[in-house]
């Protein structure tokens, strides 16, 4: 079965930074979605910030297998409307991918519960990655390490809660360290953040950060249908249990009656 990716791009630095727009010419978005569309058992289109409802519609989501979400300037104009919606498709089992800055992104936050921050220093300094988990399906067909020449430093303490896994620890010549290829499980969805990909330097032209996107895509994907709805807290009727029960005492609920939110 082909995994349905959607890249999303807030597009920004690619339409403001000549820089940036020379890195990148298909855009960041583009860019990734070219690498992923490589692989047969994958058809991966894009989505950008300046389409309505940011190119996340319902209809959109409902034929997205995995989500990534790549952010940086314009974190605060992404509407709290679709950040619900994706985060509701996640938790039914949509996958997620978080790309380098999207650390801070709204539904990156909104899934982890914390401020996720992190320190960070702009030079150009040389990213060491390597792998701490050799049989993640994540790191397969990646040597124990790589090096990207020039990248932002990100520095720990990284302030999100504790992975299921870390799959990379980078280390940058100034001297930091940090956990840069993270899984989590939010609701039925599998959730992967990596840090590289500062948009003036060619992170994502790399085949090795090809080749963790590619197993990205597979790890995050739930082949299974998705929950219908993720929010539901049913009050579920004495008459209903499965083992025969006598009601006894005050109740502050009436049968059926929804909880309190």
């Amino acid at each position: 079965m082909t995994i349905r990716v959607t890249v999303w791009n807030e597009n920004v630095h690619e339409q403001e930074n000549k820089i940036v727009a020379s890195v990148y010419p298909d855009a960041i978005h583009g860019t990734i979605a070219n690498a992923l569309n490589a692989d047969p058992g994958i058809t991966a289109t894009t989505a950008t910030l300046q389409e309505a409802d940011h190119g996340l519609t319902e209809e959109k989501l409902a034929k997205t297998d995995v989500l990534f979400w790549w952010g940086h300037k314009a974190h605060g104009q992404v509407s709290d409307a679709i950040v619900e919606r994706v985060c509701n498709a996640v938790w039914s089992g949509m996958g997620m991918v978080f790309l380098h800055s999207a650390h801070f992104s709204k539904p990156f936050k909104r899934l982890m519960g914390t401020p996720c921050n992190l320190t960070w220093r702009e030079a150009g300094e040389r990213e060491r990655l390597w792998l701490t988990s050799r049989n993640h399906p994540i790191a397969a067909g990646l040597p124990d390490h790589f090096e990207l020449e020039n990248e932002e430093m990100y520095g720990e303490p990284f302030g999100v809660p504790e992975p299921l896994e870390t799959v990379f620890l980078s280390w940058f010549s100034g001297g930091e360290a940090f956990r840069s290829g993270l899984t989590y499980k939010r609701g039925a969805g599998n959730v992967f953040y990596f840090r590289p990909g500062h948009e003036t330097y060619p992170t994502y032209h790399n085949d090795n950060v090809q080749r963790v996107l590619l197993n990205a895509a597979k790890w995050a994907y739930n082949p299974a249908p998705r929950l219908a709805d993720p929010n539901a807290a049913p009050n579920v009727p004495v008459t209903e249990a499965l083992e025969p029960i006598e009601e006894r005492g005050p109740r502050l609920h009436q049968a059926g009656e929804a909880g309190y939110r």
